[in-house]
């Protein structure tokens, strides 16, 4: 029985080394600067392993041939101070510190520069997209002022660009991380934080808040969408100019429904140039695979949201919609609205 409780430790690590979701990890590196810090990564267990075994192989050394033998009675020979051994043992540690510092502190100009001059070789601006992410609890905006775009909970982004980001937060310190792309950088009310990233081919990455900011802190979750830069061009022009479906959409239940929104949301959700911004914007809701941030995207999910907000992500600051505000029928026709939010699918 013993043994068995030895063995269940490396029982659990076989069974967590299988869990996990696609593009929400620092050691599957998706860009050139999750990359870099991966190499760092490798480089910092390299040069921990290496110390280990030399530790280890003196100390297996000496405890081997200066260990005490049968009929040995002699006290060893007491020295002290050896200088060729001080200096070995000074030196080493330091070349290993060298080796860790250099890379690291080459790579952490690289990534603090926010710069987007193509150099002297070919003097042409590196192909660049900037966006202010700004953090919420327990939500993500998104702003792209180049482009007078601004999008909730996805941050879509073309393939093989540099994608400049500011972070700001409107209330507490959250952490904005997308493990795939690029480390986490914090959000701080009051100051503004940069970083880069780039996504070389297309898909969703996942990304998350790690700094404790609330009771649903662990539900604030986000998505990079990565597509190529027409299907970009495609969505950063509908969101800012949406088609005319979104005002008025096409069929007497989702007319209901966008009457129901102007009533009920409209002042905090915008969709396309019309509503408030305290909540996420609305334009491409159709298009979401979560809702709040972490619910599969379906009919009965988006109704239990509406209808009880706080009891599904406890602290936000969106209200619910119960019977009395929102009759069935009413709701009905408001998720058929919601439902038929898309821009790129039409």
């Amino acid at each position: 029985m013993k043994y068995i409780w030895r063995l269940l430790p490396i029982s659990f690590i076989l069974l967590l080394s299988g869990c996990g979701v696609e593009n929400l990890s620092a050691l599957d590196p998706r860009g050139p600067v999750a990359e870099m810090q991966y190499s760092l990564i490798q480089l910092s267990l390299y040069i921990m392993i290496f110390v280990l075994v030399v530790v280890f192989a003196i100390y297996i050394f000496v405890i081997i041939r200066f260990r005490e033998r049968p009929g040995d009675t002699h006290i060893p020979k007491q020295v002290h101070g050896n200088r060729t051994l001080e200096i070995i043992w000074t030196t080493i540690p330091i070349l290993l510190l060298l080796m860790l510092a250099i890379p690291n502190v080459m790579d952490t100009f690289t990534l603090a520069d926010m710069s987007v001059d193509g150099g002297e070789e070919d003097g042409e601006e590196i192909d660049h997209v900037r966006i202010e992410v700004t953090a919420h609890q327990f939500w993500w905006e998104f702003e792209y002022p180049d482009l007078d775009v601004v999008a909730g909970q996805d941050m879509y982004i073309p393939t093989d660009t540099r994608i400049l980001i500011e972070l700001h937060s409107t209330d507490v310190q959250h952490s904005f991380w997308v493990p795939a792309l690029a480390g986490k950088q914090d959000n701080v009310p009051g100051i503004t934080n940069e970083m880069w990233l780039e996504a070389p081919e297309e898909g969703v990455y996942m990304g998350k808040c790690t700094e404790l900011c609330g009771p649903s802190h662990w539900l604030m979750d986000f998505k990079v969408i990565a597509v190529d830069p027409d299907t970009f061009d495609t969505w950063a022009t509908n969101m800012a100019e949406p088609p005319a479906h979104l005002a008025e959409p096409e069929g007497e239940v989702a007319v209901d429904g966008r009457g129901v929104f102007e009533e009920s949301c409209i002042s905090c959700h915008a969709v396309g140039d019309e509503g408030g911004n305290l909540g996420p914007d609305l334009t491409n809701f159709g298009e979401r695979e979560v809702i709040a941030g972490y619910l599969d995207y379906d009919m009965d999910n988006l109704e239990a949201w509406l209808r009880d907000t706080e009891d599904l992500k406890p602290g936000n600051e969106m209200p619910s919609f119960n019977e009395d505000a929102i009759n069935a029928e009413e709701m009905d026709a408001l998720l058929e609205y919601l439902d038929s939010l898309k821009i790129l699918e039409e």
